[in-house]
């Protein structure tokens, strides 16, 4: 198992694995501004021993703070550490970066989500009513580094 910085090789993986984790995924094209024009944006990925990606982590590190924009992970390979091994190497990189805090939004219904963010130090910070295009509600969670 490698985590590596991802490529536009990667974008029909990463795409694969966009469809088949949430109910609005993010267009392709959306992605592939976030690998190739975001000059914020950082993306991961997992990879196994034959190359095949697993998941990926998209994040932009703005000055002292990121925000986690996706990490998702196949659904055959949840719940075997995947995700964990992403946030840990993403946390890294911001180190390195001088980041300061770490936030993102989760949909309030996605317990497991929240759980593997709190196990990893992040805390609940607000609600942020009808965030989602559903209406559904999003919880706003923040982790420091310092």
């Amino acid at each position: 198992m490698e985590i590596r910085v991802a490529s536009k090789l990667d974008l029909d993986s990463i795409v694969e694995i966009e469809e088949e984790s949430f109910s609005v995924p993010f267009k392709r094209d959306d992605i592939l501004y976030e690998l190739e024009n975001n000059p914020f944006s950082k993306t991961l990925v997992i990879e196994d021993e034959d190359k095949k990606i697993y998941g990926y982590i998209i994040f932009w590190i703005t000055f002292d703070s990121a925000t986690i924009n996706r990490i998702a992970v196949r659904k055959n390979k949840r719940n075997r550490g995947f995700a964990g091994f992403l946030l840990q190497n993403a946390e890294k990189m911001w180190k390195e970066n001088d980041v300061e805090t770490v936030t993102l939004e989760v949909r309030a219904s996605n317990i497991p989500a929240i759980s593997l963010y709190e196990k990893y130090g992040f805390l609940k910070i607000t609600v942020k009513k009808q965030y989602y295009e559903d209406g559904e509600d999003a919880i706003y969670m923040m982790k420091g580094l310092i």
